[in-house]
């Protein structure tokens, strides 16, 4: 079969690597794609926005599976509109992918199923939100409602900083919007918890743990993740059971009872205190580097677990995995998640010579003439699979120092929590 797969980053180069091991598919497009996806797929520099071109592009080229990779086209609705063409999409429709499109949207679920979430305002101005904050106990949580790409979300503590971060949101940082949502903070550790659904049944798809802040020991900015572990040092059966029943079924019941349901990737980010699960966000797709970090832990044909949730019948899949520990090092350019300068030429890359067990995906890059060059904060992902987190970290640091790209950094701390050196 011929798959069609949008997205430009490291995982949708991750999931085309997988999609290639499949003796089923003998071709691919990627939709931009980058400089990896470049050697095993036919990049193409189309307007995906523009659901017209993108579909007759479909059907001319006779693309029989979509997979939606990031979360605008999702939220955008281009999953309904390539259905009414009977134009088999992998991801949830227009409607089910509010639950990442709108904060709020998600909070009043939670709100209305009794779902473990943290305390919540909404505010429709700086005034009333500001108002708020002056009464508030820090550290308090700032959201933009809309899609930020996973960067609009501030943790303040104090009322000048959740003030400034209030303005920023206003003021269009992440896209025009006229509220902001304003949340207790929960104290605890994260967890990435991912399921995969047909609108019928469900599989858990693993689990991970996310580096999100620029600096070392979880400081700084917020970015788009510059690392990742798998699986999470805090599931087991137990509590599994927990975010299955209080979580992740009473929001697939919220969207059954609005009229809809939910097919593709669930990713819920939660907050796990005394081992109980509170739910922080929800995306609608796979998250990025968690998707590079539990892929390669797969054993189970991918094509077909995307077909299965198309054709609606996942529970005849088995879905298997090896029992290695991944890890995941971003290596990213210098300033990011600020400025940073872009077409810096990426040396030694085809020096790296990867072992049966290791991976890199490209996410930021672009191949000109031979040669690599990055154009994104996050070019390119180190994935090591091992018996020990510590091993698959230096197994990945052995390549970043071969490497050497005096154009970017990395986190040298990923997964500090399980290695404990």
């Amino acid at each position: 079969m011929i798959v069609g797969v949008i997205g430009s980053g490291g995982r949708e180069h991750a999931i085309c690597e997988l999609l290639k091991r499949s003796k089923k598919v003998n071709k691919i497009y990627c939709f931009p794609g980058n400089a990896g996806t470049f050697k095993i797929a036919d990049n193409v520099n189309i307007d995906t926005n523009n659901f017209e071109i993108f579909k007759d592009y479909i059907l001319k080229n006779k693309i029989e599976l979509v997979v939606v990779g990031p979360e605008k086209p999702l939220v955008d609705g281009l999953v309904d509109y390539l259905q009414k063409f009977k134009i088999k999409v992998f991801g949830p429709n227009k409607l089910a992918s509010q639950l990442e499109g709108s904060k709020i949207f998600t909070k009043k679920i939670c709100e209305k199923y009794n779902i473990p979430s943290a305390k919540f305002g909404v505010f429709h101005n700086i005034d009333d939100a500001n108002n708020f904050l002056k009464k508030s106990s820090h550290p308090i949580v700032i959201k933009a409602d809309n899609l930020a790409s996973g960067k609009g979300v501030y943790i303040c503590d104090s009322v000048e900083e959740s003030s400034k971060a209030v303005k920023e949101v206003f003021e269009g940082k992440f896209g025009k919007t006229n509220k902001v949502l304003i949340e207790e903070f929960l104290k605890g550790e994260e967890m990435s918890f991912f399921i995969i659904s047909d609108g019928i049944s469900i599989q858990n798809f693993g689990t991970a743990q996310d580096h999100k802040r620029v600096l070392e020991g979880d400081k700084g900015k917020n970015t788009g993740g510059m690392g990742a572990y798998s699986p999470s040092r805090l599931i087991g059966e137990q509590l599994e059971k927990k975010i299955l029943n209080k979580i992740i079924n009473p929001t697939l019941r919220a969207l059954k009872d609005l009229g809809t349901e939910y097919r593709g990737f669930l990713y819920a980010g939660l907050m796990i205190i005394d081992n109980e699960p509170y739910l922080i966000e929800y995306n609608v797709r796979m998250g990025d580097p968690e998707c590079q970090t539990i892929l390669p832990k797969l054993n189970t044909d991918l094509f077909e677990i995307f077909l299965a949730c198309c054709n609606q019948n996942l529970k005849e899949i088995k879905i298997n995995w090896n029992n290695k520990k991944s890890l995941c090092v971003v290596l990213c350019s210098k300033g990011y998640p600020e400025k940073y300068e872009k077409n810096v030429e990426i040396k030694n890359l085809n020096k790296i010579e990867l072992n049966s067990q290791d991976f890199m995906f490209h996410a930021g890059t672009i191949e000109k003439g031979g040669k690599f060059f990055s154009v994104g904060g996050r070019v390119l992902n180190f994935i090591s699979l091992s018996d020990e987190f510590l091993k698959a970290r230096e197994n990945i640091n052995k390549y970043l120092r071969k490497l050497n790209w005096t154009g970017g950094f990395y986190r040298k701390d990923i997964g500090y929590k399980v290695i404990n050196k």
